[in-house]
């Protein structure tokens, strides 16, 4: 008994001292090989001496634009849902865990036996038995009768993980639930964005719909002043006819762009949560663009690594694979486990509670793996793929967050300098407009030079908001690049 007790204290020993040792390898962050510097910084206009602030938003100084993010963030379906998914990838954490751990369990039962020993008894001539020896008489007659069995106790189980099969286990799954940590992050940045590049379409929208309004008025105008001409004579009907049809034209273009801002409304509506136009009352009233902050700064590109949720969350998805590459590995190995049973058992209720009833039992149990026709290290393999697939799955990850950056910086850079060249533009076809209505009112020009003017006037207008809104969906854009949004948010 001695022997017995030191070999299983050893055996507790050498467990401990190996319970330590986790299978396979030990995860490192991967190291994203990125630049030390953007392409198209210094062409945009972009600062690298800071980082964007988390909260980009704020930098348009639009409170209705931050009051539609917030809400946003709190009521997107989207969002609570990957939310959710946090809250399941944690609960797993925990079933992971709990496979180091002992597992107790209580029982209790109760069975009404009957043996059959009369049968074997019979079987084996012992049905005589009792006129041989009288004094056996009431013990066969005992054992021969259906029993009553009472029982309680408890049964308890541990594995020992020796090889760290449960550890890489549970470091598989909190590495999960980084990735939908990850994944909920990257929802809230993209819906950050879409908020903001729907909020610029729908006063993108409100502006052309205020300057054809303007164009129309314009319009009224040249045809007043075409109609005085043909009355005293000075000019023809057909003059008269050109400038209902330019007015026509531009009051037919009005329809598409009240149809953008309502959509718009919607939109964003869904995108807060609510059924489709529940913010008409307040977002209906026209405003104009978002003024464009005069500094964007982007930072350094080392820094994206952190910043971007989609590579934080291919690390994690790498952090998993590796953890899971362990756990088959460990799968090679023998399991080890402490078992045992302890307990009450008595064929009379009253006897149950008395400690004479007592039975217990206890020891290790080994399991070795010894043929199972290549499936553990088939296991392995496809371990080790889904490791490599990872790794591609980051660098990529790497690679297409500096595409976007780089785009990003590039349409910016572009679209502003086109903006620039429109403002020039309607504004040299404004005072084109006034130079040839003043001369066609002293009858120095034809009524076509006005036409004309006011064609260019007007197209240039529409395509100087155009080009304004494109600017500003292009920051945008390039804010969602840089990964920013998230970091006080979700945790």
């Amino acid at each position: 008994m001695r022997r017995l007790r030191l070999s299983f204290g050893l055996a507790l020993g050498s467990a401990a001292i190996l319970a330590g040792c986790n299978a396979g390898p030990n995860f490192k962050s991967p190291n994203p090989h990125l630049p030390g510097r953007w392409n198209g910084a210094a062409a945009a206009g972009a600062t690298t001496r800071a980082d964007p602030d988390p909260r980009w938003w704020r930098s348009f100084h639009d409170p209705e634009l931050t009051r539609l993010i917030d809400r946003a963030a709190g009521g997107n379906l989207d969002l609570q849902q990957a939310v959710l998914r946090i809250a399941e990838a944690r609960g797993q954490e925990i079933v992971a865990g709990a496979a180091g751990l002992p597992s107790i369990s209580a029982t209790g039962s109760y069975n009404r036996e009957l043996l059959g020993l009369k049968g074997l008894l019979q079987q084996h001539g012992a049905s005589n038995l009792t006129s041989e020896f009288p004094e056996a008489g009431p013990l066969l007659s005992q054992i021969t009768k259906p029993i009553d069995l009472y029982q309680a106790g408890f049964d308890a189980s541990w594995e020992l993980d020796l090889f760290g099969r449960v550890r890489r286990s549970v470091e598989q799954a909190k590495a999960q639930t980084e990735e939908q940590v990850e994944t909920a992050n990257d929802a809230l940045v993209s819906l950050e964005a879409e908020v903001a590049q729907t909020y610029a379409q729908l006063r993108g929208a409100q502006a052309e719909t205020a300057t054809l309004q303007d164009n129309l008025k314009a319009e009224d105008d040249i045809l007043a002043l075409t109609q005085n001409r043909r009355a005293n004579g000075l000019a023809p009907q057909l003059d008269v006819e050109s400038a209902v049809a330019a007015r026509a034209s531009t009051q037919a273009l009005l329809p598409q762009y009240e149809k953008q801002a309502e959509q718009a409304i919607n939109r964003l509506s869904v995108l807060v949560g609510e059924p489709p136009g529940t913010l008409q009352g307040e977002l209906q009233t026209p405003a104009p663009l978002p003024p464009l902050p005069p500094d964007v700064p982007i930072g350094l590109p080392a820094s994206l690594a952190r910043r971007r949720p989609d590579i934080r969350l291919a690390e994690a998805q790498l952090h998993a694979a590796t953890a899971g590459l362990g756990i088959a590995i460990a799968q090679l190995f023998p399991d080890v486990s402490l078992t045992g049973n302890a307990g009450l058992r008595s064929d009379r209720a009253k006897y149950l509670a008395r400690w004479a009833s007592l039975f217990y039992s206890f020891g290790p149990a080994v399991s070795l793996p010894v043929f199972e026709g290549g499936r553990l290290t088939a296991g392995v393999r496809i371990a080790k793929t889904e490791e490599a697939e990872a790794v591609i799955g980051y660098r990529k990850a790497v690679l297409n967050a500096l595409q976007e950056v780089e785009n990003a910086l590039a349409a910016y850079r572009t679209d502003e300098t086109q903006r620039a060249a429109l403002a020039d533009t309607a504004a040299a076809n404004e005072r084109a407009l006034a130079l040839s209505r003043d001369r066609y009112r002293h009858g120095i020009s034809s009524f076509i030079d006005v036409l004309n003017a006011e064609h260019n006037w007007a197209q240039s207008r529409q395509q100087l908001i155009a080009a304004t809104l494109a600017e500003t969906t292009d920051l945008v854009a390039l804010y969602k690049a840089l990964g920013g949004g998230w970091e006080e948010t979700i945790k």
